[in-house]
């Protein structure tokens, strides 16, 4: 039986955060190679540190890597792209700086025996690119569908990061993370018990144990404030609502210079912040032969679709993979007591209105694009699809299909 009453709580990172950072380049490789080779195969990680940046994995794409051999220039273009990455985001500091942090490339070919079970010949399709649960949900408790504490998460950040780059004030810097406590109420979120951000800001603007400058500092808060009323629905923060901003005191230090950053350490951030489960999977870095990511996106499009349809307030979708094998192993579908319709029914309509193999999925959701970039900062889902593609698994238009398949 579902609990009616409760607290519950999500958090999000900037796109400055070291592990956000680290996302963020191994996507935008990524794009790189599927705007070259729309059949790119990319596993690219990244670390950062203090004015260090290290890509590591494997690679295979037409007329940038091929037979063991970087073709003229892919290297300086990598490169390049890597450091485009941390200027746009913003980082131009003594500890970590677009233009003079040491770069390593340690990228190299795919394995031929992982190739063998992925790529499609003969008669053979194409398969899954590893093992692996994946799992997509929806609610109805915001207008994307989204956990509404993730969500109002993502939006504190979003707009603390436009106002910097829009020089609305001038104390922010890159590096910072938020986290938002909700009272439910008959399932419903209904006000705030807490809220936290704690943003890298310029030196002095900070107040602790006697050091530093309070009017600074009240400054910085008072900004903060104002986001959190401003994103926050009306009346959501109360006299009784618990306000931490830089609980820590000073922050000045922050981004890989602060700690190293890692792709694929923010996989609750980047999913459903903790309200449905997660495969263990990350995203960022990886082509959509992995069905580490493109089954997590056919899971959320199947999911949004069914709580859009009407066939319920949430939804959560597991499906399983073997490395090499084309169909899913198992399809699940929870509905958390909220349906209209029995889940097993679901279970065997859904594989009927999408082919749920790594390639029916890139077909269907047209994931084959340089579209990933944009995914790795505020979350993967919740977000509205983009003219170009991206985002395309937040589409709701297989509502009138399932409707049908249902009827």
């Amino acid at each position: 039986m579902p609990r009616s009453a409760f607290l519950f709580t999500s958090e999000s990172v900037s796109e400055g955060h070291p592990d956000k950072v680290a996302d963020q380049i191994s996507d935008a490789i990524v794009d790189l190679f599927l705007s070259k080779d729309p059949e790119a195969r990319i596993a690219c990680e990244t670390l950062t540190t203090t004015q260090l940046v290290v890509l590591a994995g494997e690679i295979r794409c037409k007329g940038v890597y091929e037979n063991n051999e970087w073709a003229p220039g892919a290297l300086a273009e990598i490169e390049a792209t890597v450091r485009a990455t941390v200027k746009r985001i913003g980082y131009a500091q003594s500890g970590f700086h677009w233009e003079s942090f040491r770069f390593e490339n340690n990228l190299h070919g795919q394995s031929d025996h992982i190739a063998q079970g992925v790529d499609s010949t003969g008669n053979k399709d194409e398969g899954a690119g590893d093992q692996g649960i994946m799992f997509g949900y929806a609610t109805d408790e915001t207008q994307g569908l989204m956990p509404a504490t993730l969500y109002y998460s993502h939006k504190i950040l979003e707009r603390m990061a436009a106002d910097r780059r829009a020089g609305v004030v001038s104390f922010l810097e890159p590096d910072a993370k938020s986290q938002v406590t909700l009272a439910y109420e008959n399932e419903v979120p209904v006000r705030a018990t807490a809220l936290v951000v704690s943003t890298q800001h310029a030196p002095g603007y900070f107040w602790h144990n006697g050091e530093g400058d309070p009017a600074k500092y009240q400054q910085l808060r008072d900004y903060v404030m104002g986001v959190f009323h401003d994103v926050l629905p009306a009346g959501f923060i109360t006299d009784e609502t618990v306000i931490h901003v830089n609980p820590t005191g000073r922050f000045e230090i922050g981004g890989p210079d602060g700690d190293a950053g890692l792709t694929g350490r923010k996989i609750i951030v980047d999913t459903y912040g903790g309200a449905s489960p997660h495969g263990g999977g990350a995203f960022s870095g990886k082509d959509p032969t992995k069905v580490d990511r493109s089954a997590a996106y056919i899971t959320r499009y199947l999911a949004k679709n069914v709580v859009a349809a009407g066939l319920a307030r949430r939804c959560t979708i597991q499906l399983s993979y073997a490395i090499g094998v084309a169909e899913p192993l198992s399809v699940y579908v929870d509905l958390h007591g909220t349906g209209t319709v029995d889940e097993a029914k679901l279970e065997a309509v859904l594989p009927q209105l999408v082919r749920l193999t790594p390639r029916g999925i890139r077909t269907h959701l047209g994931l084959n694009k340089p579209i990933y970039q944009r995914t790795a900062a505020y979350g993967h889902f919740g977000r509205t699809p983009d003219a170009d593609g991206g985002f395309s698994w937040e589409k709701t238009d297989l509502v009138d299909a399932l409707k049908a398949a249902l009827a």
